[in-house]
């Protein structure tokens, strides 16, 4: 990391939605912070040159960087960085970054967590033993990960540590992504619909935004099929939410155990009523550990880029922008 020392100044940075305090902490020891939501003067944002930028923040395009015409960084808290408008970021010169690696390990616990926990209605079962129904007969039978194939789609960081984690089932594992990727022994199949077809369990671990908005629709889940199990931990604009409650409601498909939604808090009724479904509130890296590594992260692709012009982590589109 680079050290307050090392910084010829205090660079001022914004940050437009509240971060974990442990964050906000190790940002204000190198930076002067800017929050966003309590009120800047346009005057102070024009010396802004950095952002630490989430999710919570919601758009982060044209309507900010106008009031921001020093930027120079969007540092993005989380490996998901759909909310920022990366082209107009490269167009104005803003290198962006995101915390790639330190979330994957705990993002795949917390999918086999959700896959164990759909399949054989962990929850269901708690429920079942508080509600005292233990006394009146057993639980009835769930189904099974034993003789299921399992599909990936997206077989990034996460993807890779998903399948590493499923091998220890003894389940085949097969994958769709962009490309072939080379060196890997798991089928590829060409598209999400093939890939479905193919599986009785699909995990999607694809990143966000327009290119893969509603990338699971009514015809991948009907190739999934009425014993198939769906599991997202990536973004809830990758699935079809409405196609999605009308395969749950249908028998289209057998379960699903989701992380992410649409229209993030807001949660559908149907899916909150539905039985075969596990609900959980975007918690796949939330764990203070990983949390704070992620931060930690931030926090040092911003240093990076002010001590030397150089980042850890940065994101694909805009990695032209760093000098040689």
């Amino acid at each position: 990391m680079i050290g307050v020392t090392d910084l010829q100044s205090r660079p001022e940075i914004v940050v437009p939605a509240p971060l974990p305090p442990f964050t906000l902490t190790a940002l204000e020891r190198l930076f002067t912070v800017h929050r966003l939501w309590e009120g800047i003067e346009d005057a102070a944002l024009a010396r802004v040159r950095g952002m630490a930028a989430s999710t919570l923040a919601g758009p982060v395009g044209e309507d900010l960087f106008a009031r921001l015409p020093a930027l120079e960084i969007i540092a993005n808290f989380g490996v998901g960085y759909d909310n920022i408008d990366v082209a107009a970021a490269a167009v104005r010169g803003i290198v962006v970054t995101n915390t790639a690696g330190v979330l994957d390990e705990e993002v795949a616990d917390l999918t086999i967590g959700l896959l164990l926990a759909t399949l054989r209605r962990i929850p269901a079962a708690e429920r079942f033993l508080r509600d005292g129904r233990w006394n009146e007969g057993p639980f009835p039978l769930s189904p099974s990960l034993r003789g299921r194939r399992v599909g990936i789609l997206g077989l990034g960081g996460i993807g890779k540590a998903v399948a590493r984690r499923l091998e220890g089932f003894a389940v085949p594992i097969a994958y769709h992504g962009r490309t072939r990727q080379e060196g890997l022994s798991y089928p590829w199949y060409a598209s999400a619909e093939e890939l479905a077809e193919n599986s009785d369990v699909l995990i999607v671990i694809v990143p966000g935004g327009v290119a893969t908005r509603h990338m699971v629709d009514a015809r991948v889940l009907t190739a999934l099929g009425p014993d198939g199990v769906l599991v997202n931990v990536s973004r809830g604009t990758v699935v079809d939410e409405v196609a999605l409650v009308a395969a749950l409601e249908s028998g289209t498909i057998l379960a699903a155990g989701l992380d992410v939604f649409d229209r993030e808090p807001h949660v559908p009724e149907a899916l909150l009523a539905a039985e075969n479904v596990v609900l959980l509130p975007h918690i796949g890296s939330g764990s203070r550990l990983t949390r704070e590594a992620m931060g930690q992260l931030m926090v040092d692709n911003l240093g990076a880029w002010f001590g030397a012009r150089r980042v850890l982590t940065p994101v694909a589109e805009t990695r032209h922008l760093i000098p040689a």
